[in-house]
C-alpha cells in the first residue's frame, strides 16, 4: 500500500477544514436563532438533550449511508 507525503494512502479523499467550518457556521446560527425565540426558557433540560442526542444520531446514520453508497462494488 503506498503512501503520500503526508502518512495516508493516495486513495483517499480528504474533506477540506473549511467544509467543516461552514456546518458549525450554519449549526451555530440555527441556535442563535432559536435561542432568540421567547419561549426558549420554557424549554425542558431533558427535552434539548433528547433532540441533540437523536440529531446527532441522525446525522451518524446519514453519513454511514452516504459512505456505504459511495463505497466500491466488488
Amino acid at each position: 500500500m503506498s503512501t503520500s507525503e503526508k502518512g495516508g494512502t493516495t486513495g483517499q479523499k480528504r474533506i477540506p477544514k473549511s467544509a467543516f467550518i461552514f456546518i458549525l457556521f450554519i449549526a451555530l446560527l440555527g441556535f442563535f436563532r432559536v435561542t432568540q425565540n421567547p419561549r426558549f426558557k420554557s424549554y425542558r433540560t431533558i427535552d434539548v438533550i433528547q433532540l441533540v442526542v437523536s440529531g446527532a444520531g441522525f446525522g451518524v446514520a446519514l453519513t454511514g449511508l452516504i459512505f456505504a453508497l459511495q463505497r466500491p462494488r466488488r
